[in-house]
């Protein structure tokens, strides 16, 4: 018999919308008589422990149902260990699993590629000692924009966010960053800059579209300061990636970036990290993920 599988859950997901998804796709993984355990944490730090717990036992995979916030949390507890991870997708935008190739709007297709364990060992990168991401980190505009979003109460969804985008765009100034790319300094005024292993954020802005995420390298895209009409202009164009011709956004790669900008928060996978500064640091092979390409 296939040895264990273990479903990491958010049941805040969509709102809480996809859970109902989540009794077929255990059946659809259970096929063959395989052991399937849920994990649903009381809070993040308790579902991380718990994360945590179960991949010391050893399971075959540790499967993460939700979105790219979940994916980032089961990251922290397989990084760095021979236990894959499997992706489910059931968030908003599904980032890291489209990168991957896994269907990010099937729940039921995504479970069948877990089943096949067909596994593909990626980078992950680590910011500081403590935190590991494998998609992209974003500060500057984008942060902000971030930020005042979670301090609105409504509008609901994607509203509150283009909403903050309009508000933070009224007195949003270029900031002075200092970015330091493998031991080159960079100072310069951006309007944001993004760290990627993979390509999108914030369900399909595909910030570095040539971020491939096992060739041991960060993408690291500066958009330079621009008047607020061009850049109101140019960012719709990050949905297809062709925002790279632009003359004011320049893409290094790096082993390890340090940024650093007054008043600005970095989020990672969606995820709140922080003020600057923080050290990006890629680690090649430190993922095994469940994907339909295999090795």
């Amino acid at each position: 018999m296939a040895g264990e599988l273990v479903v990491l859950v958010n049941p805040a997901a969509r709102g809480g919308r996809t859970l109902r998804l989540l009794d077929p796709v255990v059946r659809r993984l259970r096929a063959g008589d395989r052991p399937v355990s849920v994990i649903v944490g009381t809070s993040a730090q308790d579902a991380l422990e718990r994360a945590c717990m179960a991949v010391a036992e050893g399971p075959e995979a540790l499967v993460a149902f939700g979105g790219d916030g979940l994916v980032h949390l089961a990251v922290q507890a397989v990084a760095r260990t021979d236990v894959p991870l499997g992706i489910i997708p059931a968030g908003t935008g599904n980032d890291i699993a489209d990168a991957l190739g896994i269907p990010k709007r099937d729940p039921l297709a995504a479970a069948d590629i877990v089943v096949a364990g067909k596994t593909r060992v990626l980078d992950a990168a680590r910011i500081g000692e403590d935190e590991w991401f494998a998609g992209v980190v974003a500060c500057g505009f984008d942060s902000k924009v971030n930020e005042r979003a979670n301090r609105m109460t409504g509008p609901p969804g994607t509203a509150k966010y283009l909403l903050s985008m309009v508000q933070e765009l009224r007195s949003f100034a270029p900031i002075p960053f200092t970015i330091t790319i493998d031991g080159e300094v960079v100072e310069q005024e951006a309007m944001m800059v993004a760290v990627g292993n993979t390509r999108s954020y914030g369900g399909g802005m595909r910030v570095c579209p040539d971020a491939v995420p096992d060739d041991g390298l960060l993408d690291v895209l500066v958009v330079g300061a621009v008047p607020k009409g061009e850049f109101l202009r140019t960012f719709p164009r990050v949905y297809r990636g062709t925002h790279l011709g632009h003359p004011a956004i320049t893409v290094h790669r790096a082993r390890t970036v340090t940024l650093d900008a007054p008043g600005v928060v970095a989020y990672a996978d969606g995820e709140r990290i922080g003020p600057l500064p923080l050290t990006c640091t890629i680690h090649p092979g430190a993922l095994h993920v469940l994907t339909p390409a295999g090795p």
